[in-house]
């Protein structure tokens, strides 16, 4: 029987970038399908954007996040950051490329390394057709996908499914009707993949 995981991320989720990696292994591994959904954090089901925490919870997100990226093996640059790039021309564009038959694995790589690793301003058009081009696809004709109706129409859609599964922040796997939230939750998406179910 196949097996399907609907993958629930947002661009700019760090999280979701230094999981990446490891939960696309253990799709590999298990044979799985990722189905991908993306959003921003979901603050009618509870989801907390970071800059509203109150400060003691955000030192220690920020402390968890260092050793996370050291376990997974990613430099986060995570203090000292240029300004905010907002995330949803990115998710735009990774869209654009699912729906084109691309392979949006990659390109999310490439959008999420150079946000997070390199601190580059992925709001920015011309930041993400060189992001784009550099990952070999071509740049110009994504950008120009991001306005189309058939991309926002995925965009609403996937908030819309992730409001009704529950899903509050990222990432979130959901998998056999069962949601695991955060990258640290893969090792009970696995046991759940070989048979567990809890």
């Amino acid at each position: 029987m196949s097996k399907t995981i609907e993958y629930f991320f947002s661009i700019n989720s760090p999280w979701s970038f230094i999981g990446l990696d490891a939960f696309t292994a253990l799709a590999d591994r298990e044979g799985a399908e990722i189905k991908p959904f993306l959003t921003t954090v979901v603050e009618e089901n509870g989801g907390i954007f970071s800059r509203n925490r109150p400060e003691p919870r955000r030192a220690y997100w920020l402390r968890d996040l260092e050793r996370w990226s050291g376990i997974r093996g990613k430099t986060l640059r995570i203090r000292d950051r240029p300004a905010q790039s907002d995330p949803v021309p990115a998710a735009m564009m990774v869209i654009a490329a699912l729906l084109d038959g691309q392979p949006w694995l990659p390109l999310t790589a490439a959008i999420q390394s150079a946000f997070w690793e390199d601190g580059e301003d992925i709001g920015d058009p011309n930041v993400r057709r060189a992001i784009a081009d550099r990952a070999g696809f071509d740049g110009a004709k994504l950008l120009l996908r991001e306005a189309d109706a058939d991309v926002k129409d995925k965009w609403a859609a996937d908030r819309a499914h992730a409001r009704e599964c529950g899903v509050f922040g990222f990432p979130t796997y959901r998998f056999d009707g069962e949601l695991y939230w955060g990258q640290d939750s893969l090792p009970l998406l696995e046991r759940h993949l070989k048979g567990d179910r809890p």
